[in-house]
C-alpha cells in the first residue's frame, strides 16, 4: 500500500484525514460573500489513522473524484433535510458533485484502508465560506441524528 500522506506532503486537515492544496485558480470571481479564485483544488486522504471526516458545508460547489483506495461513504444532506448516501470505491461511483450549503461527512467502509480523493471546489475554497456542524444541526434534522451523530465534534 502507497503511502499517500507522504508521497504527497498531506497535513492534517480540521475536519479529519489528510489534506494538501494542489491548485488555486489565478483570477477571481465576485460572489455575494467577496472575491473568490475561480477555481481551487486538493487531494484528501482517510486512512485507518483518520477513518472519518466531519460533518461540514461549503458556500462552493465541490466535486470528488476518486484516486485510490476505497470505499468511502459520503453521506449528505440537502437543503430540504433530505440524506444521501453514496459509495466512491473501485466497484462503486468514482466522481460524487456536492452542491454548495449541502452537508457532507465522509468515512472508509468495508475493508477499505484508505481512500484518496482529488476535489475541485468552484468558486474556489474560502475558510470565511466553510462551516463545521453541532449540535444545532442535529436539532435542526432530528429525524436524522441517529446517523448524523458521529459526525459532529462534541
Amino acid at each position: 500500500m502507497r503511502d499517500w500522506q507522504t508521497e504527497l506532503g498531506l497535513e492534517p486537515h480540521g475536519e479529519g484525514g489528510h489534506f494538501r492544496r494542489i491548485y488555486t485558480a489565478p483570477g477571481q470571481i465576485a460572489t455575494p460573500h467577496g472575491p473568490r479564485a475561480a477555481a481551487s483544488s486538493i487531494y484528501y486522504l482517510l486512512d485507518e489513522r483518520q477513518p472519518r471526516g466531519l460533518l461540514h458545508r461549503n458556500r462552493s460547489d465541490i466535486l470528488h473524484f476518486l484516486i485510490d483506495g476505497g470505499p468511502l461513504e459520503y453521506v449528505t444532506v440537502d437543503r430540504e433535510g433530505t440524506l444521501s448516501r453514496t459509495l466512491l470505491g473501485p466497484d462503486d461511483e468514482r466522481f460524487l458533485l456536492v452542491p454548495g450549503g449541502w452537508w457532507k461527512a465522509s468515512r472508509l467502509v468495508g475493508p477499505a484502508r484508505l481512500g484518496l480523493v482529488a476535489e475541485v471546489v468552484t468558486p474556489g475554497f474560502d475558510y470565511a465560506d466553510h462551516e463545521f456542524a453541532t449540535a444545532a444541526v442535529l436539532d435542526a434534522f432530528p429525524g436524522l441524528s441517529d446517523v448524523l451523530e458521529e459526525f459532529v465534534r462534541r
